[in-house]
């Protein structure tokens, strides 16, 4: 009954083995060497007629030189993917035939493998229109991609130089941004497993959908998913208030009740901020299996991804200009070791203090410093007054320096670097100080009086001119109220001589008043992606609103000598809950304020007010 039932194992329909007709087609007959490569193009083709010629190519590999491409390209074409196991299994034997005998053609089977790294379309078409074009899913897809991956290795297994050649084609094939969410998703998702067994590309690769994610990040301003997002509530807000009925009480009554989430509120409103989120969510997902065997963390490897990730930071991050998301890859990985965040400042610090390095380079430094302190709450304070103490000395140095000489005025251009460490400094206070006076309140501010900020901001270069207005007016308040320094004339001075900037352009003068001459950001605000937020947000320090009652407080200095159980509540317990919250996070992003170089906002004033 087996043999009966078995297809007949055939060579070709009109006769003569693959070999004779290779051989005909070199003295130049063509004829079955035409019906061979139509037989091969046959959409209808069978498995067993697959597997009968894919044996037969596996032994003459010799004779597919590079007159034979064409041949070859038929051959990567077919559809073996989709097909049985026994056609799979004779494909991976041919593929590793072909490029141990003809590396000629490493290049094709390396396209035709790495195209595979996507969903194929499917397009249902009615009288020549096309009304359906999707993403296929079929539930195979994921064992197809793993076939795929075996094919990779297979290749590579007996070709060592195909890391170099494969590098070129995975950028290639890397899908537009605009693609869909299910494309670009699935083909990140491969070229991060592709380092898992091709090691040497493990750095490329990660420059790579880095410089992609970052084209999303920067194409979708914080400000404008924030706008999607509204707009979207208030769309599903109308239409759910259009709804009426008892049942449709008795559901809403029900979801609230079980706290139950729909599909759609994990979604973004924003089309490319969706993306970027699913993408971002990948990123997290593969730091943290590359970093933990068994659930534990492995030093050893989470060293080595640190070092290809702080590469590709200085390489890409560093250089961008307020970007939103995209650098939390940091962010995150040093949160699963103390040693990873202290090494992580620790080369910030070095970048901020090279003077060899250009002063935006060093600026943006400075930001990454101040902005990592304050939020992130992994970072004891112990690190926090460390680092504190390194950044506070390094600009006593530089007024030593500066302070008499020629330069001694406020001017940007020539102290970048000086104001982009003043404004770190300030930031990381706003946000640490509960913790830095926490505990015995006596020690706090003598270790605060000891930094001595009233040389800072007395000083010539007069960083408070310069630092955003938010930033300075909570940092005047805070010393203020534990009488660390008194900025108040200053700010009132600086705002009497502010003189409206003049920028010079292609159409000539502008003159502007600028809010952000630094053109500073802060690259760890607030992360709004609402997938991948839920890995940030437990390690992330968000800022409390000040309520009436603070900003009430922050106006009344603290008595010498007072206890630290007569601490008050801005600084011990939660922020209290009442009537006239008053908005004053340091955020860079509000659009009222536009900086004139670039498209990014001065964070929002924030006016406490202060005794004339």
């Amino acid at each position: 009954d087996e043999f009966i039932s078995s297809p007949p194992r055939k060579t070709v329909r009109f006769g003569g083995t693959l070999t004779e007709i290779l051989l005909k087609y070199e003295k130049g007959d063509t004829t079955d060497f035409e019906l061979l490569k139509h037989q091969l193009s046959d959409p209808d083709i069978k498995d067993a007629q697959i597997i009968n010629w894919l044996h037969e190519f596996r032994a003459s590999v010799a004779y597919l030189t590079k007159e034979l491409e064409q041949l070859v390209n038929i051959l990567l074409k077919l559809p073996w993917l989709r097909r049985s196991r026994e056609v799979v299994e004779e494909y991976l034997g041919f593929l590793g035939n072909l490029v141990s005998a003809q590396t000629v053609h490493l290049r094709p089977c390396l396209r035709m493998i790495v195209s595979q790294f996507i969903p194929p379309r499917i397009t249902i078409r009615e009288d020549d229109v096309d009304i359906s074009d999707s993403d296929d899913d079929d539930e195979n897809i994921s064992e197809n991609f793993d076939t795929c991956h075996r094919a990779l290795q297979t290749v590579a297994r007996y070709v060592p130089s195909t890391p170099q050649f494969l590098m070129p084609i995975l950028v290639e094939f890397f899908p537009f941004i605009n693609k869909s969410e299910r494309t670009l998703e699935c083909y990140v998702h491969n070229l991060l497993r592709v380092t898992v067994y091709i090691p040497t590309l493990r750095l490329q690769i990660l420059e790579l959908i880095v410089e992609k994610l970052l084209k999303l990040d920067v194409s979708t301003p914080q400000q404008d998913i924030e706008d999607a997002e509204e707009t979207a509530n208030n769309c599903a807000s109308q239409e759910k208030s259009t709804e009426e009925g008892l049942f449709d009480m008795e559901e809403d009554e029900d979801r609230t009740g079980n706290k139950a989430v729909s599909p759609s509120i994990e979604r973004m409103a924003h089309p490319l901020a969706e993306r970027l989120d699913i993408l971002m969510t990948i990123l997290f997902s593969y730091i943290k299996d590359v970093c933990h065997v068994d659930g534990k963390l492995d030093i050893s490897s989470t060293k080595d991804l640190y070092r290809d990730l702080v590469s590709v930071f200085d390489k890409l991050i560093l250089p961008t200009h307020a970007s939103c998301h995209v650098q939390y890859f940091m962010f995150y990985i040093c949160s699963f070791k103390l040693g990873f965040a202290e090494a992580f400042l620790d080369h910030l610090w070095k970048k901020l203090q090279d003077p060899n390095n250009p002063s935006v380079i060093r600026q943006t430094a400075g930001s990454y410093i101040g902005s990592f302190l304050a939020r992130a709450k992994f970072i004891p304070i112990v690190t926090v007054k460390a680092c504190l103490d390194l950044l506070v000395n390094w600009l006593h140095k530089y007024i030593d320096n500066q302070d008499t000489g020629a330069n001694a005025y406020c001017d940007v251009a020539l102290h970048g670097p000086f104001y982009s460490t003043c404004q770190a400094v300030f930031y990381t206070l706003i946000f640490r100080h509960k913790q830095l006076l926490d505990g015995n309140l006596r020690k706090g501010l003598s270790y605060l009086q000891s930094l001595n900020f009233e040389r800072i901001v007395m000083c010539q270069l007069n960083p408070l001119k310069i630092c955003i207005p938010s930033v300075v007016n909570l940092f005047a308040a805070i010393t203020r109220k534990y009488q660390l320094v008194f900025c108040y004339t200053i700010i009132e001075r600086n705002n009497r001589q502010f003189i409206p900037v003049v920028r010079s352009g292609t159409g000539g003068d502008l003159v502007q008043t600028c809010t952000n001459p630094l053109d500073s950001f802060f690259p760890f605000d607030p992360y709004i992606l609402k997938r991948s937020k839920k890995t940030i947000d437990p390690m992330y320090q968000f800022w409390e609103e000040l309520s009436a009652e603070d900003l009430e407080n922050l106006k009344k200095p603290i008595k010498k000598g007072t206890s630290e159980d007569e601490d008050d509540d801005f600084l011990k317990g939660e922020t209290p809950q009442n009537d006239g919250v008053v908005e004053i996070t340091p955020n860079s992003y509000e659009s009222n304020k536009r900086s004139p170089v670039s498209s990014i906002g001065s964070p929002a004033d924030c006016y406490v007010p202060y005794p004339l």
